[in-house]
C-alpha cells in the first residue's frame, strides 16, 4: 500500500516535496495518483467525523492504490491556506472535511477551475462546476437513535449535547427529538450546545460535555446523544461514572471504546463519511467524477435509503428492538414517517 503523506498545518508549502503532475495520470512521488484530504480542527483521532473521513482515505489507499495527502487545520484560519497548499502542489481532487470549509472551498474552487473539490456537510452558494457536495441526512439516522434511546431506557428524560449551535448540528437534534417523541410523545429531551456557530472549541471540549452530562445524569436523564466531535468522549466518561447510557455519533464509538466504556455506549448514529470519501476518490480514478457530480446537480446525498446513515448494533444492547427500529427505518424510506431537518 502506498503510504499516506500527512502534514499538520497550513503554511507548509515549502515542505511539500512531492512532484506535481497533471491529470488523472498524476504519478505523484510514489508512482500512483495523489488525492487530497483537508481535515477540520481535531483531525485524525477525534473518534468521530474526521476519523470517518480518514477511514475512507485509508480504504482508498488500500483498494485504489492512491496516495492521500492530508492537511489538518489547527485553527479555523488554516482552512483556506491548507486547500491552497494542496492545490499548489498539483493535487487535482481535494476533499474538505466539514461544513466550516464552505467559504474556503468557494474561494479556492473559483480560482482553480481545473481542480475538483468536494466538501462534506457544507454548502457552497452558487458553487462552480468543480465543486461536489457530499451531503448526509443526519436527521434520519438521528431519528433512529432517538427512538432507540426511549425504547431502551423506558425513561422520562433523555438528553442531546451539540457542538456548534449551527444548522448542521440542529439537524441531529431535530431528528433525535422527533424519533424519541415518536416512541413517547411525553418524553423530555434536554438540549445544550457547547458553543455558538463558528466556535471551534465546541468540537474539543470533553470536560464541558462531561460537566453537562454529569449534571443531567444526576437529575434523572438516562441517555445522552452527543454530536460534538471529540467533545463526545466527555459524555461517555460521564456515562461510565453515573452508570448510564451514551450515544455516539458518525463512527461506531463502541468499537473505539475502552472495556470500561463499552457497556455504556447504547449505540452510535452512523454517518458513512468513509464511504462518501472513498466513492469520491474512486470516481476520480475512474474518470467519472465530473459527470456524476453534474448529473446530481453537484450534490451526492447519503441517506437511510442508501445506507449513508444508520445506527450501530455493536454490543447488542438494542437486540430486543431491532424489528421495530427496522420498521421505522422502512417507514422513513417509504415516506410514511416524515423526519424534520430543522429545529424551527
Amino acid at each position: 500500500m502506498i503510504k499516506t503523506k500527512r502534514l499538520l498545518a497550513a503554511g507548509l508549502a515549502a515542505a511539500l516535496v512531492l512532484a506535481a503532475c497533471g491529470g488523472d495520470d498524476d504519478s505523484g512521488g510514489d508512482g500512483g495518483i495523489r488525492v487530497g484530504l483537508a481535515f477540520d480542527t481535531g483531525g485524525r483521532g477525534d473518534g468521530t467525523f474526521n476519523d470517518a473521513a480518514g477511514r475512507g482515505a485509508d480504504r482508498a489507499e488500500a483498494e485504489l492504490g492512491v496516495t492521500v495527502v492530508e492537511l489538518e487545520a489547527q485553527t479555523g484560519d488554516d482552512r483556506q491556506p491548507n486547500l491552497e497548499t494542496l492545490t499548489d502542489d498539483g493535487i487535482e481532487v481535494i476533499v474538505a472535511n466539514g461544513f466550516s470549509f464552505g467559504d474556503a472551498v468557494a474561494a479556492v474552487a473559483a480560482a482553480n477551475p481545473d481542480v475538483r473539490y468536494a466538501i462534506t456537510d457544507g454548502f457552497v452558494p452558487d458553487a462552480p462546476d468543480n465543486v461536489t457536495h457530499l451531503a448526509f441526512a443526519e436527521q434520519e439516522g438521528s431519528f433512529l437513535v432517538g427512538a432507540a434511546a426511549v425504547l431502551a431506557c423506558e425513561c422520562d428524560s433523555i438528553g442531546f449535547i451539540g457542538g456548534q449551535d449551527a444548522s448542521l448540528i440542529q439537524r441531529f437534534q431535530a431528528g433525535y427529538t422527533a424519533g424519541a417523541k415518536y416512541i413517547d410523545p411525553n418524553v423530555e429531551v434536554r438540549v445544550q450546545y457547547l458553543g455558538p456557530d463558528g466556535d471551534n472549541t465546541a468540537w474539543n471540549s470533553p470536560d464541558k460535555a462531561k460537566e453537562i452530562a454529569n449534571s443531567w445524569y444526576a437529575d434523572g436523564v438516562e441517555v445522552i446523544y452527543t454530536a460534538a466531535g471529540g467533545s463526545g468522549s466527555g459524555t461517555t466518561n460521564a456515562a461510565v461514572e453515573s452508570d448510564k447510557w451514551a450515544i455516539g455519533v458518525d463512527s461506531d464509538e463502541y468499537l473505539l471504546a475502552s472495556d470500561e466504556q463499552k457497556p455504556h455506549i447504547l449505540t452510535s448514529m452512523l454517518k458513512r463519511v468513509d464511504s462518501a470519501v472513498f466513492e469520491l476518490y474512486k470516481a476520480f480514478v475512474d474518470g467519472t467524477l465530473a459527470e456524476s457530480s453534474a448529473a446530481s446537480g453537484g450534490f451526492l446525498t447519503y441517506n437511510l435509503a442508501s445506507d449513508g446513515v444508520g445506527y450501530s448494533k455493536s454490543g447488542g444492547f438494542l437486540e430486543a428492538h431491532y424489528e421495530q427500529l427496522d420498521q421505522i427505518k422502512a417507514d422513513i424510506i417509504a415516506g410514511t414517517i416524515t423526519v424534520p431537518d430543522s429545529t424551527g
